[in-house]
């Protein structure tokens, strides 16, 4: 639930950043989406942070811990190993909002969102109805299957008005290639790590319901990997 929170929290500064330049662009179509998207993943967040705080916990605030540097420098090497498979060959300013191809980030995120939708209501359907705070969950799960849902059709309706049926079909099946090559590589780093995961959470009440943690690539993108 920790790592679902930051990844859904820390997408909407991404996805906000994307709707001003689709509004700077004039393209109110995308524009209006990606506003919805960020909303969603706004209460998707909010969702799961009920979710931990029914349990007495929070994520930790990362923000706080000290970080490992390089000649005085922060070390941006322990980056995420399902982010880099999954982006390999670009590099971390083509991935900024500001930046990054459209194309790109319709497909790439297209298979995240479509994958996410289907693990999130598999996920749900474990959850059993005779205790309230996993009914809560499990409703609350279910809706963000159906959102996430709602998002890869726009983004797949995105692709084809920017690419057309036939590249859009091209470009799903390489972003699908790329989403297992980017599995195989988290679960190679598990395995390297012995299965050792660190805690992303604490004892506690959290002082804020949302997160303030930012992710730089479309972390919509890493709710099934986290």
């Amino acid at each position: 639930m920790a790592g679902f929170q930051l990844a859904e929290s820390g997408s909407v500064p991404f996805l906000e950043a994307l709707r001003d330049r689709a509004q700077a662009e004039e393209n109110s179509w995308l524009a209006e989406r990606l506003d919805r998207h960020a909303s969603d993943e706004r209460r998707h967040g909010q969702i799961f942070a009920h979710a931990l705080k029914q349990l007495n916990k929070h994520v930790i605030d990362f923000k706080k811990l000290p970080q490992k540097t390089v000649d005085g420098k922060l070390d941006e090497r322990k980056r995420s190993p399902f982010f880099d498979a999954y982006f390999q060959g670009y590099s971390q300013e083509q991935l900024k909002p500001q930046n990054m191809e459209w194309a790109v980030f319709f497909a790439s995120t297209y298979i995240l969102e479509l994958d996410a939708s289907k693990d999130f209501l598999r996920m749900a359907n474990t959850l059993p109805e005779d205790e309230s705070h996993s009914a809560n969950l499990k409703k609350g799960m279910t809706s963000i299957a159906q959102d996430e849902t709602g998002h890869a059709a726009y983004l797949r309706e995105a692709m084809e008005r920017y690419l057309g049926l036939a590249a859009t079909e091209q470009a799903i099946d390489e972003w699908r290639t790329r989403k297992v090559n980017a599995m195989l590589a988290m679960v190679t780093n598990f395995v390297q790590k012995g299965g050792q995961m660190a805690s992303m959470v604490e004892e506690g009440a959290p002082v804020e319901m949302e997160t303030s943690l930012t992710s730089q690539s479309n972390s919509v993108l890493e709710k099934v990997a986290a």
